[in-house]
């Protein structure tokens, strides 16, 4: 019998198994459960993955699944590994404040293309190691600025939660302009009786969606930035 794969193995896919024998179900590879998992999630979100549901897919057993991955968490891990290496890193500026910004941004962009591993790395310790370059700059840089490590550190969480947040919204505003019977509640709910205890946005409110986009990330990420490494 096959000696059963370790967890790297699993990661890089398995060996070539023994031939298949009359009756025995056709064998599967790392990679197809891998690529199956992703167009769930691209599809109908992470919460739609489940052992049962990708084996029904690849024509496998759940148990099958087992002999590639230890549970669901490592398929989600697996599905973002090698992702961030498929975009070229940046050439960052000697600056340590400008490399801050520049990784930051980068961050955003490549999450950009990729929106359907918001989904995974929302469920919070679940990252591609190829990624970590991204923070590791970010709080190095931080600490070049003259931040304490754990200053650094909170730096860093600042930073992401922000080009989270953005991808978040970003991603619902698409959902709601793909659905032109949707009415949108806000501004529209705000009255005219709302101006003495709401007036600045009830002054907005006409303008809100045209001021919304020219939002522009790159330049509230380098205010954000400046508010972090100022704070010394």
């Amino acid at each position: 019998m096959a000696e059963k794969p370790s967890s790297e193995g699993r990661a890089e896919g398995l060996t070539q198994g023994r031939r298949r024998t009359a009756g025995r179900p056709p064998r599967i590879a790392a990679e197809q459960i891998v690529d199956v998992a992703r167009r769930i999630i691209q599809e109908e979100g992470v919460e739609a993955v489940s052992m049962r549901r990708v084996a029904k897919k690849v024509g496998a057993t759940p148990m099958a699944l087992y002999h590639h991955v230890r549970d669901k968490d490592e398929l989600l891990l697996l599905t973002l590994r090698g992702m961030a290496a498929t975009f070229p890193r940046p050439v960052l500026p000697a600056d340590p404040r400008d490399r801050i910004l520049t990784t930051a941004v980068h961050m955003h962009a490549i999450l950009s293309e990729m929106s359907w591993v918001i989904d995974v790395l929302s469920l919070g310790d679940l990252t591609d190691k190829d990624a970590l370059w991204m923070p590791e700059e970010i709080i190095d840089s931080a600490i070049a600025c003259g931040l304490t490590p754990e200053q650094a550190l909170h730096a860093y969480r600042t930073i992401w939660y922000v080009v989270y947040g953005a991808l978040v919204f970003r991603r619902a505003d698409a959902r709601r302009a793909a659905d032109p019977e949707r009415r949108p509640f806000f501004p529209a709910f705000l009255t005219e009786e709302d101006a003495e205890a709401l007036p600045r946005m009830s002054e907005l409110s006409g303008k809100w969606e045209e001021m919304k986009a020219g939002y522009d990330v790159a330049e509230q990420l380098g205010a954000v930035v400046d508010g972090l490494v100022g704070r010394k």
